[in-house]
Parts: structure tokens; C-alpha cells; sequence
């Protein structure tokens, strides 16, 4: 995927301040507008400096681009990492003007197809109440949050902390973090989310305050992988244990077990342990990826110990499938 420097579409610099990428959007949206544009490429440029002025006239969306931005390298493909937008809480506002296909597959790739367009009509509300007040639910919220594995085993009370995008009184990008104390349920699995209610935004008259739903993902683990429910483990084990069998402690988020290696185990056979995955009312499974360790030889007893194996299995190809 191409990386698109909307700056430079808007020929503005990174700390522009809003009022400065106004007057550049109004200035080349005339240059390049295609029912007056003599330019060859109008209508493309058109397009590309609407995609550019789309995010950066949004707080949220320009805090979203600067953070991805910065871990663009030139000459590179640019691929955004999956966890670029953790930590950052939205509104739930998505395109406010234009047509979906009129942006790039970069745009929707952060941004996605259409997200988040107002329900209800323009305003989102109704009229009600005395005398035709207006009053309008409250703006939901959205954030991607990490959390331990093991929160997932236990349940847990976590104090979170989100970013949240805004502007300054010079028009400038900043962020404001503020932390909430959520509760995080058993059983909780990658892609879930979490409804705090009432933490969005604010309502007009007598509307109610929006919701803050938080994606719930799971921070890297230096043991662990998940997949769904499902939990994996390599765990290392020596030649012997592999050959001879033998009975080994794995340890698991939800504590050390005791699993049995059959004899003739080879590197990468799975083992399941049942229902030692995330707990839910069907719980998942927990693999244990067998990788067999060989140990170095570094002194003559020990070479030694190798050059007898060696004599004992003999007759053992592992090759002779390959023909040669």
C-alpha cells in the first residue's frame, strides 16, 4: 500500500494550524474543481486533496494520521501495524461529506468504508419535550484497549488509560489523557468489547450521554499466542524426554500443570490440554507445541556422548526420502 502524505497534497506544513489547511482546502478545491478545472489530472487531484482535508480537519482522524506518519519509513511499503490505533478513544463519527468511493484504499484501510455515520438523520436526535426543545442522544465513544491474558483467566479491575484528540486554541492537534478504573470479566476474549455506559459524549437538552465501548485486545506474551479461545505454548523439551517419554511441568495462565510426553516424540506435535484455554461456558483448549532441544557439545565427554548415539543409531535415516 502506497503511503499518501496529506500534507504535502494540501502543501501545508505538519503543525498547521486549522485555519491554515482551510484556506488551502478552499484554494485548491477551486484550482481543481473538475466542472471549472482546465487541468489535466482535475479530477484525481480533486479527489486526493478531499481525501487529505477529510482527515486532517478532524482532530481524531489527524491525531490517528500523525501517529501513523511517524512510523513511516520512505521507500518502504506502508503497512499499518494492528495495534496503531490502541490507547486512542473516537467519537463515532466517520465520513462527514462526499461519497465512500470517492477515497483511497489507504483512507478506508485506517479509516474504514463509511464507519460510523450518524444514525437518525443529520442531527442524530429528536424534537421533544416542552415547547419543541431539542434534545439528542449523546455521541458514542470508541477506544482499542490492551489487557493481560491472564485478566482474561482471573477477571480484573484495571485502571486504563486513553488518549483523547482534540484541538487547542491555535487550532493545533494535542491530546488529553484521562483514566478510567473498568472492570474486565472473565472469560473475555481478542475482538470483545466492553460498554461503559453513560462515558461518551455528552447530550443536547435532555438527551442522554453517549456510551464508551472498549475493543479489547490482548498485549504480546512472552510465552503465550492466542487464536480465538484457544491458547499456545512451545514448550522446549530435551532429546530423551522426547524419546524415552517423561512427565513435565507446562505452566499455563491459569497456573503449572503436569503433562506426560509420550515416548517418540518428535519437534512440533501438538498436545491438548482440554478446557485450559479462556474460561467461558465452552471453554477453549490449550496447545503445547513440542520443540525438541538439542544441547551443545562443548566438552570431549560430551562429544563423546554424541559419537556413541551416532554408532547406536546407525542404521537411522532421516534422508532417505529425499534420494539422496
Amino acid at each position: 500500500m502506497e503511503f499518501k502524505d496529506y500534507y504535502k497534497i494540501m502543501g501545508v506544513a505538519r503543525d498547521a494550524t486549522q485555519d491554515e489547511i482551510k484556506r488551502s482546502y478552499r484554494k485548491l478545491a477551486r484550482k481543481y474543481h473538475p466542472d471549472v478545472s482546465k487541468e489535466k489530472d482535475a479530477e484525481a487531484r480533486f479527489k486526493e486533496v478531499g481525501e487529505a482535508y477529510e482527515v486532517l480537519k478532524d482532530a481524531e482522524k489527524r491525531a490517528a494520521y500523525d501517529q501513523l506518519g511517524a512510523n513511516w519509513q520512505q521507500g518502504q511499503e506502508f503497512r499499518p501495524p494492528p495495534d496503531w490505533n490502541t490507547g486512542f478513544e473516537f467519537s463515532g463519527g466517520g465520513f462527514t461529506g462526499g461519497d465512500a468511493e470517492g477515497f483511497s484504499d489507504f483512507f478506508e484501510s485506517l479509516f474504514g468504508r463509511g464507519a460510523g455515520r450518524a444514525r437518525g438523520g443529520p442531527f442524530g436526535g429528536d424534537f421533544g419535550g416542552q415547547r419543541g426543545g431539542f434534545s439528542a442522544h449523546g455521541d458514542d465513544r470508541h477506544a482499542r484497549v490492551q489487557i493481560e491474558l491472564e485478566d482474561s483467566y482471573r477477571g480484573a479491575t484495571r485502571a486504563i488509560t486513553l488518549r483523547v484528540p482534540e484541538f487547542d486554541p491555535q487550532g493545533r492537534v494535542t491530546t488529553r489523557e484521562h483514566t478510567l478504573n473498568v472492570t474486565i470479566p472473565k472469560g473475555i476474549r481478542a475482538g470483545q468489547h466492553l460498554r461503559l455506559a453513560g462515558q461518551g459524549n455528552a447530550g443536547v437538552g435532555q438527551g442522554n450521554a453517549g456510551d464508551l465501548y472498549l475493543e479489547v485486545e490482548f498485549a504480546p506474551h512472552r510465552l503465550y499466542r492466542v487464536e480465538d479461545r484457544d491458547v499456545y505454548l512451545d514448550l522446549p523439551i530435551t532429546p530423551w524426554e522426547a524419546a524415552l517419554g517423561a512427565s513435565v511441568k507446562v505452566p499455563t495462565p491459569g497456573g503449572t500443570v503436569e503433562m506426560k510426553v509420550p515416548p517418540g516424540s518428535s519437534g512440533g506435535r501438538k498436545m491438548r490440554l482440554k478446557g485450559r484455554g479462556i474460561p467461558s461456558a465452552t471453554p477453549g483448549d490449550f496447545y503445547v507445541v513440542l520443540q525438541v532441544v538439542m544441547p551443545q557439545a562443548t566438552t570431549a565427554a560430551e562429544r563423546a556422548l554424541y559419537e556413541q548415539l551416532a554408532t547406536a543409531f546407525k542404521s537411522f535415516k532421516p534422508r532417505d526420502k529425499l534420494g539422496v
